[in-house]
């Protein structure tokens, strides 16, 4: 890679943490934030929804954007806007307020990390594919190991508010920043914009959001909830069926046809769904039902992403000796184990053993998204990669939104059945390990050879 190539690569890396540190650190604040804004803590689980599920809503016009309005000008207003609504969440005095301005903050994310890397795969040779995504994945990975502890120490002995402030300064330098090392990439002919699809999406997406969270809500409202879900399986069956027909679509989700696409687009997001709960359920578990305070709780989960850190320099060696298919498989089965493991936990766990299963799940996580991402645009051509990535980012986005909102959902029907307190969230992880059989059989039925070349693994 040459020298502007990794100065952009680190600088959309920069954005992507923000973006992660600003999802990742609410989980440990959250009773405190349930306290202050008056609801329950689980409750807060519609904020962190909110602003993911808005990604996925509007990033499938950020490659249209792009196009359009050039990469450099779509980017800086991306993060000007992120940064605004970020001192806007910190000033939130309810539940609405925040969940508004976490939607704002989701317009912000849904152009700025989707069009960063459209920038960067689309200015990359596919032989250095792996190391731009090595460089647009190591600082990110920082965000989740810091946020954690740093969510629950502000929230201790500061306040909540300061989760969002810190996003201010570094929102400001990468906006500085942006003005030099991001290609002014657009096309001539952007075409239209496919306003029938987005509609159709958005209408979709949103009321799946609202009827799940309706299910989840402390008192649900039924006959409401099964509509909103009824409007959304309609909503999402008519928006697939016309982005088939459209010559122009949205998002071309031919693409699918791809094995190698498909496998990161459908069960790398059932993957995702369920290893992004995951974060958000731990230190409501350990403060809920252990006692822990959220600065103790913070700090433990520091273990899961300490795991994910720390295995990432031997995943390509480990996918280049073994596979990528193989890798895949193995991660997703052992991470299951260890929700398994989680389940079982007790406040009496000695905390070697509690430290050391989230190691290992942090260890499963990393090193099953790295061989999703890796394989995901193996196989696509150039020409169409700004569909792929819009397309990719959506479903990734739609797959982290839906696990928070899944997890929520499988707390309130734990309680529902009989499973109170700690009980209630054994049941969920529970669940949430039966759940990874989806992407377990997607993963054993790739071809062994999948993805060889960008892993830099010899056809045999």
């Amino acid at each position: 890679m040459t020298g502007g190539a990794r100065w952009l690569a680190l600088l959309v890396a920069g954005a992507f943490f923000m973006e992660i540190l600003d999802a990742t650190v609410i989980a440990p604040a959250a009773p405190h934030i349930a306290e202050d804004l008056h609801v329950t803590a689980v409750s807060i689980n519609v904020a962190i929804t909110a602003y993911v599920l808005t990604l996925a809503v509007l990033i499938p016009i950020s490659g249209w954007l792009t196009e359009k309005f050039g990469a450099r000008r779509v980017f800086g207003l991306a993060v000007a806007l992120f940064t605004l609504a970020s001192a806007g969440c910190a000033a939130a005095t309810s539940l609405p307020m925040l969940v508004a301005t976490r939607v704002l903050q989701g317009v912000g994310g849904a152009m700025m990390v989707p069009v960063g890397r459209l920038v960067v795969i689309r200015t990359t040779a596919k032989t250095d594919l792996v190391r731009a995504i090595a460089y647009l994945t190591w600082p990110a990975l920082v965000a989740p190991l810091v946020a954690p502890a740093l969510g629950g120490v502000l929230s201790t002995y500061a306040s909540w508010r300061w989760i969002f402030l810190v996003n201010v300064p570094l929102g400001v330098v990468a906006l500085v920043l942006a003005r030099r090392p991001v290609p002014d990439v657009r096309s001539e002919d952007p075409g239209r914009l496919d306003v029938r699809g987005f509609l159709l999406a958005a209408c979709g997406i949103a009321a799946l959001v609202f009827g799940l969270e309706g299910v989840a809500a402390e008192r649900p409202r039924w006959a409401v909830a099964a509509g909103a879900l009824v409007v959304a399986v309609l909503a999402l069956a008519g928006t697939v069926r016309h982005l088939l027909r459209d010559d122009r679509p949205l998002v071309d989700l031919r693409i699918l046809a791809l094995k190698t696409y498909r496998v990161t687009a459908l069960g790398g997001s059932a993957f995702r769904a369920v290893i992004t709960a995951i974060p958000f359920l731990l230190p409501l578990f350990f403060q809920l039902g252990f006692g822990w305070s959220a600065a103790r709780a913070g700090l433990v989960v520091i273990a899961l992403f300490a795991g994910n850190v720390g295995i990432k320099p031997a995943t390509t060696p480990l996918m280049r000796r073994f596979g990528i298919r193989a890798v895949m498989l193995g991660s997703v089965l052992l991470s299951a184990a260890c929700l398994g493991g989680i389940a079982l936990l007790e406040p009496g766990t000695p905390l070697p053993l509690l430290l050391g299963l989230l190691l290992l799940s942090g260890i499963f996580r990393s090193t099953g998204f790295t061989t999703y991402n890796t394989v995901a645009f193996a196989d696509v051509p150039t020409s169409r990669m700004t569909s792929a990535n819009t397309l990719m980012s959506t479903v990734q986005e739609l797959g982290g939104g839906l696990g928070v909102a899944v997890g929520a959902l499988l707390v309130r029907l734990g309680a529902g059945v009989g499973a109170a307190g700690m009980a209630a969230y054994r049941f969920a992880f529970v669940v949430l390990a039966v759940l990874l059989a989806v992407p377990a059989l997607e993963a054993f039925l790739l071809p062994r050879t999948a993805g060889n070349v960008v892993a830099g693994r010899a056809e045999a």
